[in-house]
């Protein structure tokens, strides 16, 4: 096996069964913190909530709010661990090989903030970017940055 095979080996996750379990697994802890952190202790500070499913009733145009939340706990629960498997980790794997899983996951976490509310939020929904950067921006912030703590906490228990 050559260098690159053996790299690219280290890089991604084996396919397997309990690849399944890892995503889903990471994706609920990390949904369940973040639905603790936007829907209880956000509105203690910003005086309502992180509201997810009212941004994808923006983005895809319809006033279903169940369907909306669906989405969101799909992209949640099983769409974004993925991303963190395949995308954000083995990046970080090729670039920073030796940063800490807690930096990975905030790095992860800000990563999806920007594709929130700048790229749903401002490009697809017509929103001010990152909200005009109001409080509740930076509630968000954190929000996704315990997310992707989380995922990647979770992810690395699962694989030991």
């Amino acid at each position: 096996m050559s260098m690159m095979e053996m790299q690219k080996a280290n890089v991604f996750p084996d396919i397997q069964p309990t690849l399944a379990r890892t995503i889903v697994l990471s994706g609920l802890a990390a949904d369940i913190t973040w639905e603790i952190w936007a829907r209880i202790i956000t509105p203690l500070w910003v005086g309502g909530p992180l509201e997810p499913a009212a941004l994808v009733q923006s983005v895809f145009g319809f006033n279903n709010l169940l369907l909306a939340e669906l989405i969101h706990a799909v992209v949640g629960i099983i769409l974004y661990p993925i991303g963190y498997l395949f995308i954000a980790r083995p990046l970080q794997r090729l670039i920073f090989p030796r940063l800490p899983v807690l930096l990975t996951g905030i790095g992860f976490g800000t990563g999806l903030w920007v594709f929130a509310l700048y790229v749903m939020a401002h490009l697809f929904a017509g929103l001010p970017a990152f909200l005009g950067f109001i409080t509740l921006t930076w509630a968000s912030l954190i929000g996704h940055m315990l997310f992707g703590t989380v995922v990647a906490s979770v992810v690395r228990l699962t694989e030991r």
